[in-house]
Order: C-alpha cells, then structure tokens, then sequence
C-alpha cells in the first residue's frame, strides 16, 4: 500500500470519472496525430490525367503537363460550381442539387443529357404526376 499511497490519483480505473488513457468520451478526445493538409487537386492523380490522355489519344506527355491539367481542371470546376451556387441561392436552398449543375451547364454551352429534370426530386413536377 506504501507504493500506491505516494502515487496521486491519476483517474484512471476507479469509476471512470476522469481522463483515462483510452479515446475518452464526450469532452476528453483523443488525441490524433496531425496530417497537414494537401490541396484537394492534388487528388486528380497522375495516373487519372494519363488514362484521360490516353483515351484522348495522346502518346507522350510533358512532366509539366500534370500541373497545368490540374489548373484547369480547378478553373472549369469553379466556374460550373460558382453557377450552380447561384442556382441554388436563387431557389433560396443551401443545398446544391443535380439540377443547379445541370443548369449551370447548359447556360455555359455544355449540355449535359441523361438527368431528366422531371424524373428526379427537386426538379419540379414529373411529367407522369396526376393532380388529385
């Protein structure tokens, strides 16, 4: 007892009441390590612009050519992104949907088919709806 009377109270086993060594509960989180943060571009891999080069058929491609695909790639996506946003704002919504894109797309010469409007939710009435 001589060992475990000098040793303070640590919170540890008796109760549960305190900060123990495990994940902890409501308030005491554990303790993660930190990951610094890549740019999200960064996830258009080089082996992703490859296969879209390949499929355009381009044989050889530049070391430089990867960062330039992905600035582009990041300037087209805000763009389309910034006007469906508007879209959505608009329809007084915090929730971006299909349709906002599909808009934004179309305004910008670049219909995109295979997303009937009057098929989905949030599109307005569906072309088979009865009023009854």
């Amino acid at each position: 007892m001589s060992s475990q009377a000098s040793i303070p109270f640590s919170g540890k086993g008796i109760g549960h009441k305190g900060k123990g060594a495990g994940k902890g509960g409501k308030f005491g989180k554990a303790k993660r390590h930190f990951l610094a943060k890549k740019e999200t571009i960064m996830g258009i891999t080089k082996p992703a612009i490859r296969r879209l080069c390949r499929r355009g058929g381009i044989k050889r491609i530049s070391g430089l050519f990867y960062e330039e695909i992905r600035a582009i790639v990041r300037q087209y996506l805000e763009n389309v992104l910034r006007e469906g946003i508007c879209y959505t704002s608009h329809a007084r919504r915090k929730t971006i949907i299909a349709a906002d894109i599909v808009y934004a797309l179309k305004r910008q010469g670049q219909t995109l088919y295979g997303f009937d409007p009057g098929a989905t939710k949030g599109w307005g009435k569906s072309k088979g709806s009865k009023k009854g």
